[in-house]
């Protein structure tokens, strides 16, 4: 794509952020929406576009090669994430459910899923991969020095004795030297038959003409035959019933790819430009400009001197370096300020006494105004009753970046700019301001001192004695100390960041991730999740959702500082599902989208380290000191229902699950939103724990269910071409999708890879593949059954959320029950209303 197909995206997006703003800050009030469900359509519609803008911003900010358009795009893409991340939560708030459904405004607007598909910026790895790439060949020096080396040089060398290798040897040969004579045989038979046939047919009597137009039909037909079906196969291709042919090098996907490469490299080169610019354009503007600067300053300021002398009769005191210096003197007050300092001098003016009666008045008002308060409050809620837009850290972003690009680079004419590179009027004008405020300072010092002298030379003239004793006033002053907060015991407090790490990993608490994507976890969009919602019937969320989900909660976050401190903070996951359905895979992902630490604190993993409690606590102190440091960390604890069982098992004893169980849920406190941590727990069966103290230590938690058809339709097709397996039209996709109901993506994957072996690879072309060679291993496993997933519906429902939400539902039905019953429902209806009115009197209403 070119420069100006980026630029058109900035606009368009530029457009969707007006309209957005427009909606996010209204001319009056919004009053409160009684209506919920109007209030989900209001925050979803939001989302969407709010996603759609974030989708258009994170490719210009990856493909822009112009440094001083990157950072004003940084800073929007930054405000608008966090944006998303905030009505994402705004409507789990509303919905009291993490998962929602978008299919009916998605038609209203005429997208498809594809178009809202949450992205994850590259940024999060990109503008940090010298610093992953370095601390990678750290991890990998200390894990070679540990002697520990990957699968394949684990396996052991299979030694034979000199009678069993030419033994190999020979039964080799003789079956090469057999299949070779076989071969040979059958070429012999074959041509004794080709001179039989020719022996009996005799001389050709066929007229040469006619043999040649036979040759011309039989060769058009087939020529014509093959071009139909590739046709065909264009279109079958084309409309998505078809598998794409198999991906090379030349194709226009792999050459957009090569050219995004290419932008990111010119990108560096130009940041260097730029960075280099930077320094040289400073020194330019100091040299050519800072005279005059100082010059000017020090006019002005010995003309105030001037002024101030003639209004008051005396040289003014010098602003401190704490107020500002002479930055405060030409400061230009606002009429509040104006205001609030003649306020200030008619209060010094008027009486202590007065002032002591009026505040005890005041006082007495003001309780009075609360009682009133006290007592018209419930009127008031009950008429404010309603969903009503908190306020945003992030739309004062948002408008800033809009500013600036209506300032700046809209109607900057960028015709003789055709590379991107900086430009240099911009710089200047930033470092003269740095240049500014740094001669000011200088300034400041010699009009102090020139200040100084004056007085000095007029009070000499006048008689009188410098006056002392001011320096120790600004001491005392200065003596002053604010309350300090409870910090926390170093417990290593000799040691580097870098021996810890060392040791921890040594110990095998960090360990190495698997570069795994999110777009590896495959799973389909739901399709029906809105109609079930309106029938009363709760959806089970699809792979898709889940996927969306992780990014919002812990990728978004985790990946930009800006965004996790000002975000709603999320401290802890838990993904809790049946076993294959790729829980500690997005832990890798998380890993991989965001370049974050894995620190393991799983029971099996830290049994018989660090013993005791003093060692627990050692432990968990260097986890999270070397988290915080080298941040973003993901802090992963596996089977986390064990930490919270009544009972361990006899199996788990030596593990002692319930070790970490009081510690940890005290450190994850002390997280706070500079801190770029999250614990991500999972869980095959979190009904074994005891509910209460596991919502305690996990903030959020996400149910991962089996996949449905269209996610197991999507998943056989991409596993099978992942394991060297070949899509024909003699693989029925579709009944293999129906059969494998119930069965996770661990498990297809398991069955992909038993019947996709190198033996059955190398047969593909002659003996393409059947759903039937799928059936039989997949038939040894066990798969999910409904009853599970309705075990690990019933534990949903008695988690926080889940209660919340089942409390709704019921007063909705309640509400629709009252509407349709008759007469009778209206004559209790009237009962309750009599028995509200008693209890408001009761309260004073």
């Amino acid at each position: 794509m070119s420069h100006s197909f980026y630029g058109k995206q900035w606009i368009s997006a530029h457009v969707a952020l007006g309209d957005l703003l427009q909606l996010e800050v209204p001319p009056e009030q919004a009053k409160p929406e009684r209506d919920k469900i109007a209030a989900f359509q209001l925050l979803a519609t939001m989302y969407i576009k709010y996603i759609q803008v974030f989708r258009r911003l994170e490719q210009c900010y990856d493909q822009v090669v112009h440094p001083q358009k990157r950072r004003v795009l940084r800073h929007l893409l930054d405000g608008v994430m966090g944006r998303v991340l905030e009505v994402k939560h705004e409507m789990v708030n509303l919905e009291l459910s993490e998962f929602h459904y978008f299919d009916d405004i998605l038609s209203d607007l005429k997208l498809t899923p594809s178009d809202v598909e949450m992205p994850i910026p590259k940024y999060f790895t990109h503008e940090r991969k010298r610093a992953l790439k370095e601390r990678e060949q750290v991890l990998g020096q200390i894990l070679a020095k540990l002697g520990s080396h990957d699968k394949d040089s684990t396996k052991e060398d299979v030694r034979l004795t000199m009678e069993e290798a030419i033994h190999l040897i020979q039964v080799h040969e003789r079956a090469r030297q057999g299949r070779l004579r076989a071969k040979f045989m059958k070429e012999i038979r074959q041509q004794e038959e080709r001179e039989k046939m020719a022996a009996t047919r005799g001389a050709p009597t066929v007229d040469p003409e006619v043999a040649a137009v036979r040759i011309q039909k039989l060769w058009k037909g087939c020529a014509q035959r093959k071009k139909t079906r590739k046709e065909r196969d264009d279109e079958m291709i084309f409309i998505g019933m078809h598998p794409p042919p198999a991906s090379s090098t030349a194709t226009p996907q792999a050459l957009a790819v090569k050219y995004e490469g290419d932008r990111r490299k010119i990108q560096d080169i130009h940041e260097l430009e730029y960075q280099q610019a930077l320094t040289t354009v400073k020194e330019k503007v100091r040299e050519t400009e800072g005279p005059d600067m100082k010059e000017t300053l020090m006019d002005q300021i010995r003309q105030w001197f001037i002024e101030c002398r003639d209004a008051i009769g005396r040289f003014p005191d010098y602003p401190t370096e704490e107020e500002g210096g002479s930055l405060a003197i030409f400061k230009e007050k606002d009429p509040a300020e104006v205001e609030a300092e003649l306020k200030a001098k008619e209060e010094q003016g008027g009486k202590k006494s007065k002032k002591d009666k009026k505040g005890g008045k005041d006082k007495k008002k003001d309780k009075k105004d609360k009682k009133k308060k006290g007592k018209k409050g419930k009127k008031k809620d009950e008429e404010d009753e309603g969903w009503k837009m908190s306020a945003s850290k992030f739309v004062p972003t948002i408008k800033e970046g809009c500013n600036t690009y209506n300032e700046i680079w809209m109607v900057r004419n960028e015709a003789e700019n055709f590379n991107q590179k900086h430009d240099v009027e911009l710089i200047k004008e930033e470092k003269r301001l740095e240049v500014e405020s740094e001669i000011r300072i200088q300034v400041d010092e010699l009009m102090r001192q020139e200040l100084k002298n004056l007085k000095l030379a007029i009070d000499r003239d006048k008689g009188k004695k410098a006056k002392k004793g001011k320096g120790k006033k600004k001491k005392k002053g200065g003596k002053k100390k604010g309350k300090k907060g409870k910090k926390q015991k170093d417990l290593t407090p000799d040691r580097t960041i870098e021996s810890l790490y060392e040791e921890l990993v040594s110990e095998g608490i960090i360990v190495r991730h698997t570069r795994t994507h999110m777009s590896d976890y495959i799973g389909e969009y739901s399709y029906l999740g809105t109609t079930l919602r309106q029938a009363n019937v709760e959806p089970m969320p699809s792979l898709s959702d889940v996927r969306r989900l992780v990014t919002e909660f812990a990728i978004l976050p985790l990946g930009s500082p800006a965004v996790h401190e000002k975000a709603p903070l999320i401290k802890s996951i838990l993904f809790a599902g049946p076993h294959g359905t790729g829980k500690k895979m997005l832990v890798q992902c998380i890993c991989t989208e965001t370049g974050a630490n894995l620190f393991d604190l799983t029971a099996t993993n830290i049994a018989g380290k660090y013993p005791g409690r003093d060692g627990l606590k050692l432990l968990l102190h260097m986890v999270f000191k070397v988290g915080r440091a080298l941040q973003p960390s993901v802090i992963f604890v596996g089977n986390c229902e064990k930490m919270f069982r009544k009972k361990a098992l006899k199996s788990d004893l030596q593990s002692d699950p319930k070790r970490l169980k009081k510690e940890l849920p005290k450190l994850l406190k002390t997280i706070k939103a500079e801190d770029r941590l999250v614990m991500v727990g999972t869980s095959s069966s979190p009904f074994d724990g005891e509910l209460k103290p596991m919502m305690a230590a996990y903030q959020r938690i996400i149910l991962i269910p089996r996949p449905d058809y269209a996610s197991r339709h999507l998943i056989w097709r991409r596993l099978i071409v992942r394991h060297g397996g070949i899509l024909t039209n003699q693989l029925d996709i579709g009944s293999l999708s129906k059969v494998s109901d119930g069965y996770t993506p661990g498990m297809i994957d398991t069955v992909c890879s038993s019947v996709l072996n190198e033996r059955r690879i190398h047969q593909i072309h002659k003996k393409p593949l059947q759903a039937l060679e799928f059936i039989a291993p997949l038939a040894r496993l066990d798969p999910v059954y409904k009853e599970e997933e309705e075990t690990y519906k019933a534990w949903f429902v008695k988690t926080p959320l889940g209660k919340k939400r089942a409390k709704a539902a019921a007063g909705a039905d309640e509400n629709t029950g009252k509407g349709k019953s008759g007469k009778k429902g209206g004559k209790k209806g009237n009962k309750k209303g009599k028995g509200k009115k008693k209890k408001l009197t009761r309260h004073g209403l």
